[in-house]
C-alpha cells in the first residue's frame, strides 16, 4: 500500500536554491500559531534571549553597505546533473505520452524536443536529491544563515536549514524537474494512480515551460543570493506548474470519476519546523492564486510573459495588480562590527519580503493579523553579526505608508512578546519599521542596535 503525505501533489523541481522543493496546496501542517492578545508593551520583551545550538565564524567583509556585504558573503549553489550516463530520451510509456499531450492541450504549447523521463521508486528519488544536496546547499553558506534565523528566532536552536531541507526533500518529494539536464523524474511502481498522474503533469509542465521560456534562468537569481527575487520567480514557476497540472486533472478526469485518491493530506516529515516548511510550500500556494489571476486577466499571453520577465518581489506574487510595475524601496544597515566589539564581523544577509515576513508573523499571532501587518512592504533586509559566539541581528523594513510601518511596528512587538526571543523594536523613519535581536546580554551590544534602530 502506498503511503500519501499530501492531498494534490509532492514534487520537486532541481533549482539550486533552498526553495526548490515543489509540494501541493493541500498538504495540511498541523502546527500551533497563538493569537497575541492585549495591549503590547511599549518597551522591547524582557525575555532572556533564546541560545542558538550552531556557531559560525564572523566574516570581515569590509563592507559598508549592507548589499555589498551579501554578495561577499552569498556562496552560488552549483546546478548539479542528476540524468543518467547518457540521458537520451527513450520512446515514453503509452500512458506518459497521453499526460504529455493533455500538458500541451491545457498550457497551448508543444514540446519542442521529447523530454528524458524515468520512471523510480522513492528510494531512488530520495537518493538523487541526498547525492546532490550539497552542492545545492553549501554548508558553510547554510550554518551562517542558520545562526541568524535560530537568533530572530524563527528556527529552533536545534535544527540547522539544511536538516530541514534534507529531511523535506528525503521524506516528501515525489518527482522533479532538473532544467540542468532537461531529466524528468517521478515515482511511479505500476500503473499511475491519481497522485502520480498529477505529478508527471506538474512536472511536465515545468518541462515545455524550460524549453520554451529557458526556466533555469533562476539558477542565476538564486546563484546571486538574491532570495526575494529568487522566491518571486520561484511562484511565477511553481504557480504555473500548479495550475496547469491541476487542469490537466479536471479537463482529464480519470474514467471513474473517483477523485478521492488525492484526499486525506497528512503529516510532514519529523525534523521540519514551521518556518521552513511554510516557506517551502509559499511558492505553490501563493503561486497558484497569481498565475490563476494573471491567466484571468489576460489569458495565456499573460502567464508566458511572467515567466519571460520574473516577477521581482514576492509582493507581486501576492498582489498581482502589482506586476510588474511596482518596484521596492532600498533600504540598507551599515556595518555595525567595529562598535559591537574587536571580533565581531559579518554573519549574513537576506533581503526579506512581505511573504517572509508574514510567514515569521504567523509563528506567533493569528494568520490574519500576520497577513494584514505585512501587506505594506516595500523593501526589507536583514544584517547579522557575530563574533563567533554571539550574533545579533538588524531587520530594516520600508513601508508604503506611516500606517502601514505602525501595522507592522504593532504587529513585531506582539510578535516579540508571546515569543521566547528579546527584541528591539524601533522606528528609522516614518515609513521605517527597525528589528534587532542579540544572544548576547551585554549592554554595549544593546546599545549598539538600539542607535542602529533611530539613525
Amino acid at each position: 500500500m502506498k503511503r500519501r503525505r499530501v492531498a494534490l501533489v509532492t514534487t520537486l523541481v532541481a533549482f539550486a536554491s533552498m526553495a526548490g522543493a515543489c509540494t501541493g496546496d493541500g498538504i495540511r501542517i498541523e502546527v500551533g500559531s497563538p493569537t497575541a492578545s492585549g495591549t503590547p508593551p511599549a518597551t522591547p520583551s524582557a525575555q532572556e534571549p533564546a541560545a542558538t545550538g550552531l556557531s559560525a565564524d564572523p566574516v570581515d567583509t569590509g563592507e559598508e553597505r549592507a548589499l555589498s556585504a551579501m554578495r561577499e558573503l552569498c556562496v552560488s549553489p552549483t546546478p548539479v546533473s542528476t540524468g543518467g550516463d547518457d540521458g537520451v530520451p527513450s520512446e515514453p510509456p503509452a500512458e506518459v505520452a497521453d499526460v504529455e499531450s493533455q500538458v500541451e492541450h491545457v498550457r497551448g504549447l508543444e514540446f519542442r524536443r521529447p523530454v528524458v523521463t524515468q520512471a523510480v521508486t522513492a528510494d531512488e528519488i530520495a537518493g538523487k536529491l541526498r547525492d546532490a544536496f550539497d552542492e545545492t546547499y553549501p554548508k558553510a553558506f547554510y550554518d551562517r544563515r542558520s545562526v541568524a534565523w535560530q537568533t530572530i528566532g524563527v528556527l529552533p536552536p536545534t535544527v540547522t536549514i539544511r536538516d530541514a531541507l534534507l529531511a523535506y526533500q528525503t521524506g516528501q518529494v515525489i518527482g522533479f524537474y532538473n532544467p540542468v539536464d532537461g531529466e524528468l523524474v517521478y515515482r511511479a511502481d505500476g500503473d499511475l494512480d491519481l497522485v502520480e498522474r498529477l505529478t508527471l503533469a506538474h512536472e511536465l509542465t515545468h518541462a515545455i515551460d524550460d524549453q520554451h521560456f529557458d526556466l533555469g534562468r533562476i539558477d542565476g537569481i538564486a546563484g546571486a543570493c538574491r532570495d526575494e527575487a529568487f522566491q518571486a520567480a520561484l511562484g511565477a514557476v511553481e504557480g504555473s506548474a500548479q495550475f496547469f497540472s491541476v487542469k490537466v486533472l479536471f479537463e482529464f478526469p480519470p474514467a471513474d470519476g473517483d477523485f478521492s485518491g488525492l484526499g486525506g493530506g497528512g503529516d510532514l516529515p519529523d525534523g521540519i519546523p514551521p518556518f521552513v516548511a511554510r516557506t517551502m510550500l509559499w511558492p505553490y500556494t501563493a503561486g497558484q492564486s497569481f498565475i490563476t489571476d494573471l491567466e484571468a486577466r489576460g489569458g495565456l499571453d499573460e502567464v508566458n510573459g511572467a515567466l519571460v520577465r520574473f516577477p521581482m518581489t514576492t509582493e507581486q506574487i501576492l498582489h498581482p495588480d502589482r506586476y510588474p510595475s511596482d518596484r521596492p524601496t532600498s533600504v540598507d544597515v551599515p556595518d555595525l562590527s567595529d562598535e559591537l566589539g574587536p571580533r565581531w564581523g559579518d554573519l549574513d544577509v537576506m533581503q526579506v519580503g512581505e511573504a517572509w515576513l508574514s510567514t515569521m508573523l504567523g509563528l506567533r499571532l493569528d494568520h490574519g493579523v500576520a497577513e494584514a501587518a505585512a501587506a505594506g512592504w516595500d523593501g526589507g533586509l536583514y544584517r547579522a553579526f557575530t563574533d563567533g559566539t554571539d550574533a545579533a541581528v538588524v531587520l530594516v523594513t520600508a513601508w508604503d505608508t506611516s500606517a502601514d510601518a505602525d501595522a507592522f511596528e504593532q504587529a513585531a512587538r506582539e510578535w516579540f512578546a508571546v515569543g521566547d526571543v528579546a527584541g528591539i523594536v524601533g522606528r528609522p523613519s516614518d515609513a521605517a519599521v527597525g528589528l534587532a535581536i542579540s544572544t548576547s546580554v551585554g549592554g554595549r551590544v544593546r546599545d549598539v542596535l538600539e542607535r542602529a534602530l533611530t539613525s
